[in-house]
């Protein structure tokens, strides 16, 4: 932890607010949103902000999600600093637009609280809405604990309109263990935030005005080899991304002490010959567990994904080098095949290594420290008897 230079205010938000105030400080200039839960403390407490004068900004009104994400589309086009936020279905209500907005390289950040996906009907927390989009073309970090989700949205922006990048950003959040709980966090001030965030150059990449230079959007090309070449391009800046993160997050630590790794988070990997993956709040209990397997003699760390895209590859492969086993906790489910993060990360396991994926916490039950640690002990106790295994995908459902 780096000494902060930044004044800050100590307060106690629940992690929708703590989006709400990181979105006031970036100075958005507009917000369009259609409340669904567990999201809706975010657009209400941001439009509190503006009836109070606390946020001068448009609060766009609409009739669903799919015209939130298609209302600051052209919020951005016109060259605004446009928000949304959503959960689950409201996620998939935009689909569409997740791929027009990133197609078209337009800078915006998204919350996505994430929840269940019926049916059956179900509010709690799961992580399958969030990587759904993991093919659109937007980058998708995710969060830990609230000063995160503050941290990372406000974060978002400057990596959002980076000449290098110019994609949309959606900010991951676990639904109701971050979104409804409240917990202290440091909030930089506006000054601060300022001289961190300037406003956005709304000619870059390009301005949709009245009157303004004539530009062509959405019709067909001139040959199908154009599109190749988007895609190629999109490609490129994700890979441009992670230099990028790394930069913002450099400068932001300078600012306010709170220097996170890049694109992952490692926490007692150096002497490690396990490795635990995961993703999003629940890692916190595997750092408990993980803690209580030291004590145990188990040489056992955890590898934190804060950004799925762009794909920490290099980062994932550095920190699991020499290991002896990989253990993966997905809480999600990709129909058909597995966990998402096992799959995406299995690849770069050596075959050498022993490796495992769980799905579990899908629907949104709770995984305790003890459970955790009992998984983690019984895949190392394995290991070390047997050999190296390779299981792609098995399932941690507790029969309470």
């Amino acid at each position: 932890m780096t000494q902060a230079v930044a004044r800050q205010v100590r307060k106690v938000l629940v992690g929708d607010h703590a989006v709400a105030e990181a979105v006031r400080l970036a100075r958005v200039q507009v917000i369009s949103a259609y409340p669904i839960t567990p999201q809706t403390l975010i657009v209400e407490r941001i439009s509190e902000m503006i009836s109070k004068g606390e946020l001068k900004a448009d609060f766009i009104r609409v009739e669903s999600e799919f015209a939130a994400l298609a209302t600051v589309y052209g919020a951005a086009a016109g060259g605004a600093r446009a928000f949304t936020a959503t959960s689950s279905h409201g996620l998939f209500y935009m689909y569409e637009m997740l791929w027009w907005a990133a197609a078209s390289r337009l800078p915006l950040v998204m919350a996505v609280v994430t929840r269940v996906v019926g049916p059956p009907w179900n509010i709690h927390n799961e992580h399958s809405d969030l990587l759904a989009i993991r093919d659109s073309g937007w980058v998708i970090g995710m969060a830990q604990n609230v000063q995160e989700v503050f941290d990372m949205t406000l974060t978002a922006f400057r990596i959002s309109e980076d000449e290098r990048v110019l994609l949309p950003v959606a900010v991951g959040l676990d639904g109701f263990i971050l979104s409804h709980t409240a917990e202290p966090l440091d909030v930089p001030s506006q000054e601060d935030v300022d001289s961190f965030l300037p406003p956005r150059n709304p000619r870059i990449p390009y301005v949709v005005e009245p009157n303004g230079e004539a530009i062509t959007m959405g019709n067909l090309p001139k040959d199908d080899v154009y599109h190749a070449i988007l895609k190629e391009l999109m490609d490129e800046s994700m890979e441009n991304a992670k230099k990028v993160i790394a930069e913002v997050y450099g400068e932001y630590g300078k600012l306010t002490g709170r220097n996170y790794g890049p694109l992952t988070e490692c926490y007692r990997c150096g002497d490690a010959k396990y490795i635990v993956i995961s993703m999003g709040a629940w890692t916190g209990d595997i750092l408990n567990a993980v803690n209580r397997l030291r004590n145990e003699g188990y040489p056992v760390g955890v590898l934190r994904i804060r950004y799925l895209r762009p794909f920490p590859d290099e980062e994932i492969s550095s920190w699991i080098n020499g290991v002896k086993g990989v253990l993966v906790f997905d809480r999600d489910y990709s129909a058909g095949y597995g966990g998402v993060l096992a799959g995406e990360i299995m690849g770069l396991v050596p075959h050498n290594v022993s490796f495992k994926g769980v799905i579990a916490g899908v629907g949104g039950f709770d995984v305790s420290v003890d459970e955790f640690a009992e998984l983690i002990r019984d895949f190392i106790d394995k290991t070390e008897r047997d050999g190296p295994m390779r299981v792609r995908k098995s399932w941690y459902i507790p029969r309470r």
